[in-house]
């Protein structure tokens, strides 16, 4: 059961196109927003849409490869941990933010077949 720990998959939409940085050590960071949408029928019966965004944090080789080959709009399979942290914003207020580190993706989807590049 230990590799059942900290543990997320979620298949969602590409929000925000993959921003690749490379800090002063030469280690390499990608972001991402990931859309997962969910549709319920409430008591009125009327059908609900509830979209979340989840932000995305790749590192290293990995991260390379999400900036060159992911585009916003696609559809990925991803899976990794969460990652609770804060920092304080240029006034000093503390902020909190919970981001998925991502492991490995797949493509999904229509634009799945569009992708024909190896990695």
């Amino acid at each position: 059961m230990r590799n059942l720990r900290n543990t997320v998959q979620l298949i969602g939409n590409v929000g925000q196109a993959p921003e690749l940085k490379t800090f002063d050590s030469g280690t390499k960071m990608t972001k991402f927003s990931l859309a997962t949408n969910e549709s319920f029928t409430n008591a009125k019966g009327e059908k609900v849409e509830n979209v979340n965004w989840h932000n995305v944090v790749v590192w290293g080789k990995l991260g390379e490869v999400v900036a060159k080959h992911v585009s916003k709009g696609q559809e990925l399979a991803i899976e990794g941990k969460l990652n609770n942290r804060s920092y304080e914003d240029k006034d000093g207020n503390k902020k909190y933010i919970t981001e998925i580190i991502m492991n490995e993706f797949l493509f999904i989807g229509s634009k799945a077949k569009q992708e024909t590049q190896p990695f």
